[in-house]
Order: structure tokens, then C-alpha cells, then sequence
């Protein structure tokens, strides 16, 4: 028998032999388990499938549960904050401001409102004007954003703002709503964010607020000139902020529910006193 020949056959009687002792320990294992009490094994199929409904927990429901705990009726609110507030547009249709200025949002009463008034260059909020007024009617500390468009010139978005929004005093400082990054570089987003930041401030006289969502600002606006605004941070379904950085304004939800309001609105606290928000106004 050739050199060659002896190696395949002792392969084969090796892979014979391990195939064997395989079938050998699936024997013993299986020999094993049938001389155990039959209650072992169902202790042993419960605590497996208590570890797998724990994992799942952990990774599936959990992050996501203050969320359906809203959608299913039981609004959470971050504990530690005493005023609080929504922000509106025309996805909430009519608002009941007769029952929204004495709504409740969990043990606290609505304080402050902020509302929609433009988008990009030309979109006009059309509940704007309606929602602005019946704020102040209602004794409720207002505010306007701009929701804002990359790729159009900053200038005009700004001019367009201007034209459309007239802030009073008691009214909360304009808000820049920046959520998107368009085909613009980060360096050219914050290019454009700066120069209708800084139009509007020279405007209104007072330092815009600056509305986006907590990765968003970590990636796109962490850089030291945009620390000068208020930020309004946008982070759902978390008990704690995990953002280091100052904060005056945090959504904690897109989905609460308060009376006055057709269907889910967004929930914001606000990082003070009453006293705070009130300083915070134009004087």
C-alpha cells in the first residue's frame, strides 16, 4: 500500500473513531438526562426561558417601554421638573384652549407653548397665527420656531421668519428647529445655522434658541460657538439625559396626550423655576 494511500486510511478510521466517541458522549448525555427527576428538567427549561424573556426585555421593550406607555394611555414625566409644556403646529388642527390652559400635564399645569410658524423660505405654518394669539389670550407663555431647510440660503429662511413672527415681551426667544443635513457638509451646516442664528438675534435682540435632537447635536453642532444658545434638546423615551452638556428645554416625548389636544403632542420640561422660564423672555 502506497504512502498516500495508508493516509487516507488512517483518516478515515480517525474521522471513524471521532464520530464514535461523539455518538458515544450523545449516548451518555442522553442516559444522563433520563436518570434525572423529571422536576430538574422542567426547572431547567423555566430558568432557560426566563433568561431569554429577560434579554429580550432588556433589548426590545425596555429601551422603547416609555414609549408605549404613552401611546397606551400612562404618560411619564421626568421626575426633578416642575414646568412643563408642549409645542404645536398645524398636525394638531384645532387646539381646545379653554381646556388646554387648565390641562395638567401629570402633577404640574401647561406653562409655556412654543408653535410653528415657518419652514424653509416660503411654507407658512397656516395654524400659526391662530395658535400665537389664543396663546397669549390664554395666559400662556409662547414662543416660534423655524424649522429649518439645508440647501436654502440661510438669509432669506431668516427674512422669511421676521416677516411672519412678531415677538412681545413675556414672549419666549425665537427657536431654530434644525433636524436635517441635506447634502450639506457638517462645515457648511454650521455655516448656514450661524448666519440665521446670528440675523435673528440682531433682530429680535436676544439669542435664539436652538432646537435639535441629541445625536444630532453631538455629530453636527457640538462645536464651542453654538454652547452660546439655549438648547432645546430632543431625546424620547429616557429617564435621564445622557447629553453632558447644558440644557434649557428637553422634549422627552412625541407621543403625550393632553386635554385640548386632538391626538399625540410633543412634552417638554423646562430646566428651571417658573421664575427662570419668566427671565428667560423678552423684557
Amino acid at each position: 500500500m502506497s504512502h498516500s494511500q495508508k493516509r487516507k486510511t488512517n483518516g478515515k478510521k480517525r474521522q471513524t473513531r471521532g464520530k464514535q466517541k461523539q455518538t458515544s458522549r450523545g449516548f451518555r448525555l442522553l442516559r444522563i438526562f433520563r436518570g434525572l427527576p423529571s422536576w430538574t428538567l422542567w426547572l431547567g427549561g423555566l430558568l432557560i426561558t426566563a433568561v431569554y424573556v429577560g434579554l429580550f426585555y432588556h433589548f426590545f421593550v425596555d429601551p422603547f417601554s416609555f414609549r408605549w406607555r404613552a401611546i397606551y394611555g400612562e404618560m411619564a414625566f421626568p421626575e426633578g421638573y416642575e414646568v412643563r409644556g408642549i409645542d404645536i403646529s398645524h398636525y394638531q388642527e384645532r387646539v381646545n384652549w379653554e381646556k388646554l390652559r387648565n390641562a395638567s400635564m401629570g402633577d404640574a399645569p401647561v406653562s409655556f407653548v412654543f408653535i410653528k410658524a415657518t419652514e424653509g423660505e416660503k411654507l407658512f405654518d397656516e395654524s400659526f397665527n391662530r395658535n400665537f394669539a389664543n396663546a397669549r389670550r390664554n395666559d400662556l407663555i409662547r414662543g416660534a420656531y423655524h424649522f429649518f431647510v439645508p440647501g436654502i440660503n440661510p438669509r432669506k429662511q431668516a427674512d422669511f421668519f421676521i416677516s411672519i413672527v412678531q415677538l412681545e415681551p413675556g414672549d419666549l426667544p425665537p427657536v431654530l428647529d434644525i433636524e436635517k443635513k441635506g447634502n450639506l457638509t457638517p462645515e457648511q451646516l454650521r455655516r448656514d445655522a450661524k448666519v440665521w442664528l446670528d440675523i435673528v438675534e440682531k433682530e429680535y435682540g436676544v439669542k435664539p434658541i436652538l432646537y435639535t435632537g441629541y445625536k444630532f447635536k453631538v455629530d453636527y453642532l457640538n462645536t464651542p460657538e453654538f454652547d452660546a444658545y439655549p438648547y432645546w434638546i430632543a431625546h424620547y423615551y429616557v429617564d435621564k439625559l445622557s447629553y453632558k452638556g447644558e440644557w434649557t428645554f428637553w422634549q422627552h416625548t412625541d407621543c403625550g396626550k393632553v386635554a385640548g389636544i386632538n391626538g399625540f403632542v410633543d412634552c417638554n420640561i423646562f430646566n428651571g423655576t417658573l421664575e427662570d422660564l419668566q427671565k428667560l423672555t423678552l423684557q
